[in-house]
């Protein structure tokens, strides 16, 4: 009989080689930590990956959200329309413009926008629309758009999940004027911490990196370079947003095994789908024809009345296991914060909070092994079959 792992699985760990590890030790050596030419190198990468004309690195992807807000002028007064189903930093950067977050519900089945509530939740102080490409999926951006077309208001996609993610041959960070990723340490894609905007707007791009770095004039990093100091200037009262050479030095090899590392998730995945057929367990749903998955995430719906066990039940079930999982998300209306606010309460969205409910993520990473996943799904089965 199989036995269980001797050693705790962690969830989410990143695959990390040798090229990255040399990449560090090079800018160590270099004497150039923060903001510089590696950072500049990643965002041209990122261009030529995705077909986007600019790129700004940032130093996480909620500040990407917040630049790109406030790029666009959005602030006190107003409102910007997203989920409820979303790590807390989308609605977070809202707020920190002054403006407003306005949840619509999701999918049940997809755990996306449902697009069909849009209109009813726009008023004359909605800005902007953050669609959310949960877990890797890619939301339906062409019905997105026409709704903000017609009432002429901005698209800025919450791409923390999806950065290999394309929608009908279109790779994600060309399809909106503007687009938000992150490289945290769970990511597809990790710098440890960091983000990026990517836009083909060039009036955009060089008021995002002013944002970025303290108000100071473009190319500010500059003025300690070899071709000599010059003077900046601050034009604008920013923030302390931008990402380092330290961080940079991870991006670039990342980047460049990135669908290397989508091949390995993929395996997995059809290993998960076909393995835990008959368990009682909601699986993910069927991808888009159209649509490349990102596959960040491998989340599954535990309900107690299909297999008789609560999501909770299994998150500690399966920690005894030894096996790491997650949580995206819990309903983010129902967290103390938003419901004192906001007024928000259990039942606005009632098909964010069955989901909130019920979703438990699963390891999905290219470090992990065969074996690795032979534990996830043992352990599945030994918790559900006895």
């Amino acid at each position: 009989m199989k036995q269980r792992r001797e050693n705790f699985l962690v969830y989410g760990a990143p695959l990390l080689e040798q090229e990255e590890m040399d990449e560090v030790m090079d800018t160590m050596r270099s004497g150039w930590l923060g903001t510089g030419p590696k950072t500049k190198k990643f965002e041209r990468m990122m261009c030529e990956y995705t077909g986007a004309k600019y790129a700004v690195a940032v130093s996480s992807c909620t500040a990407a959200l917040h630049l790109s807000m406030m790029s666009l002028g959005i602030g006190f007064g107003d409102e910007v329309i997203t989920t409820p189903m979303t790590f807390c930093a989308t609605a977070n950067s809202v707020i920190h413009t002054g403006a407003t977050p306005k949840f619509v519900d999701v999918h049940r089945d997809t755990m996306l926008m449902d697009h069909s509530l849009l209109e009813a939740a726009i008023t004359p102080k909605t800005r902007a629309i953050i669609p959310i490409h949960l877990a890797g999926r890619m939301c339906d951006m062409d019905a997105i758009h026409e709704i903000a077309e017609k009432h002429g208001i901005a698209v800025i996609e919450d791409a923390a999940h999806c950065i290999e993610g394309t929608y009908k041959g279109r790779k994600v960070g060309t399809i909106s004027p503007l687009t938000a990723f992150s490289f945290y340490v769970t990511k597809n894609l990790t710098t440890t911490e960091g983000g990026m905007i990517l836009t083909d707007d060039e009036e955009l791009a060089s008021r995002l990196s002013v944002f970025a770095l303290h108000g100071m004039s473009k190319d500010a990093w500059k003025r300690f370079s070899s071709s000599g100091y010059s003077h900046y200037e601050v034009v604008l009262p920013g923030y302390k947003c931008n990402m380092t050479d330290m961080q940079a030095s991870l991006g670039i090899h990342q980047l460049n095994k990135l669908e290397r590392m989508l091949v390995r998730r993929n395996e997995i995945w059809e290993r998960y789908q076909q393995e835990l057929q008959g368990l009682g367990l909601g699986l993910p749903a069927p991808d888009e024809a159209d649509n490349r998955h990102a596959r960040h995430l491998y989340t599954i719906m535990v309900d107690k009345e299909s297999c008789g066990v609560s999501r909770d039940e299994m998150l500690t079930r399966l920690n005894e296991e030894k096996i790491g999982s997650g949580v995206h998300y819990t309903a983010l209306h129902l967290h103390p914060f938003y419901r004192e606010r906001f007024g928000y309460k259990p039942g606005d969205f009632p098909n964010t909070e069955w989901v909130g409910d019920r979703t438990l993520t699963l390891p999905l990473s290219a470090k992990l092994t065969d074996d690795d996943v032979e534990d996830v799904i043992w352990a599945l089965r030994r918790i559900l079959q006895g």
